[in-house]
This record gives C-alpha cells, structure tokens and sequence, in this order.
C-alpha cells in the first residue's frame, strides 16, 4: 500500500508560481497512477491533474491547461505540479493521490483514487 505526503504550498501572489511535491513511499510508483486535486471552501474535491505511467499520459482539467504542468519521477517515487500563471481562483487545499494503475486509465476523478495524503494550502492573493 502507498503512502503519499504533500508539500511546497504557500502564499503566492496573481500570476506567481508555485511547485507542489508528492512524496510516496511504502511502494513503487510504477504501478500508480497520480492524481492532484483540489477543494476549496464551500466546494467539492475537485481533479486539478492526473498522470499515468508518463508524461505522455496526462489529464488537465480546463481551468489550469496551458499553465500547471504534472511529472513523475518514478526513480525517486515523487509527483510534481508545476503552478504558473496563478490566479486567485487557484486558492484551496491541494491533495495528492494514488491509485493502481490498473483501476484507472486517464481519469482524473476523486472516487476513483484510494490513497491520499493530508493536503497543502495554497493562497493565491495580493
């Protein structure tokens, strides 16, 4: 069973950048899916962005194309997001998730995730 655990949230002003790490242990990550999401308050979890076996296999919700990029290094069992452009609707809890590979293919949905971590804010504000 995989253990994730975020970090690298903070406060950042619009249009600033941010890079959000996803740590994993207790397994390897080749047999994982990752996905990062987000809820805000009063909202629902939402997927932000989900990686399959590559970067060639990646999911982007519509509002952060072109501005959040996610990675794996699967040699060193880490996730990234890579948060450019932030507006302050990016503002929320950001979490990182795990789920075999088999159970999910290019789907970036909350239900289909089994291991969370504990979440990092982020705040995008002046």
């Amino acid at each position: 069973q995989v253990q994730v655990v975020e970090s690298g949230g903070g406060l950042v002003q619009p249009g600033g950048s941010l890079r959000l790490s996803c740590a994993a242990s207790g397994s390897t990550l080749d047999f994982y899916a990752i996905g990062w999401f987000r809820q805000a308050p009063g909202k629902e979890r939402e997927g932000v962005s989900c990686i399959m076996r590559d970067e060639h296999n990646t999911v982007y919700a519509d509002s952060v194309k072109g501005r959040f990029t996610i990675s794996r290094d699967n040699a060193k069992n880490m996730v990234y997001l890579e948060m450019n452009s932030l507006k302050p609707e990016d503002t929320a809890v950001y979490y990182c998730a795990a789920t075999p590979l088999v159970k999910v293919w290019m789907k970036c949905t909350r239900d289909e995730y089994d291991y969370w971590g504990q979440g990092t804010q982020v705040t995008v504000s002046s």
